[in-house]
């Protein structure tokens, strides 16, 4: 089994989750330039991370990903559980951040071509990005001031989770008053899985 990630995007969640099920897999870093070559977009059309390589199976979409290796390997509880209501509760919260809170980073990172050139305009635009961003986060802080994690234990959605606020210490956005966020990006970022990732891919921890 084969997984194709950029470093720190949210490909991270699937190596995690293979970190997790503790079978052989083989993590290939790619660059947004190699993910644009013939080769990969022959497996991914798209051009995009993560793809999952399995034979001659390929997979790309995290849920997708994520949903797929949950059916190989249920023991593993990548979603926090074996039972149906706590799996569909953790899948709802990775849905949220992989429907609701990813795409404002996607539009924080590429600001629209009408914009360019007018720096005023462009703080403006992010800035209620940013509003926009804290008042999702506020709804995953309410939650966890009630549970340790999205499932019965860690799973995906945390990891998922974990990664986006990555890119928020990166861009600045301040969130410390969301104290239960807090606390759960330091829950998760002990967990053996992440570090070993982490460490794999080069990044801090």
């Amino acid at each position: 089994m084969k997984l194709y990630y950029l470093k720190g995007s949210c490909s991270t969640v699937p190596h995690i989750a293979l970190e997790w099920i503790g079978q052989p897999y083989e993590a290939v870093e790619m660059s947004r330039e190699a993910i644009k070559q013939a080769d990969y977009l022959a497996l991914n059309p798209q051009g995009s991370v993560p793809l999952l390589v399995d034979g001659d199976f390929a997979l790309s979409q995290n849920v997708a990903i994520l949903t797929y290796l949950d059916n190989l390997y249920p023991d593993a509880k990548i979603f926090g559980s074996k039972t149906v209501q706590d799996k569909a509760k953790a899948t709802k919260w990775l849905a949220f951040c992989n429907a609701d809170i990813h795409p404002i980073f996607g539009r924080i990172f590429n600001v629209p071509t009408y914009l360019q050139g007018n720096e005023e305009l462009i703080k403006q635009y992010r800035q209620e990005l940013a509003e926009r961003l804290l008042r999702l986060y506020a709804i995953a802080d309410e939650y966890l001031s009630q549970h340790q994690f999205f499932g019965e234990q860690i799973s995906v959605a945390d990891v998922y989770l974990y990664i986006t606020l990555r890119w928020s210490q990166a861009i600045g956005l301040d969130y410390s008053h969301l104290h239960h966020l807090t606390a759960h990006y330091q829950r998760v970022g002990q967990n053996a899985g992440v570090q070993s990732v982490l460490k794999q891919q080069g990044l801090p921890a």
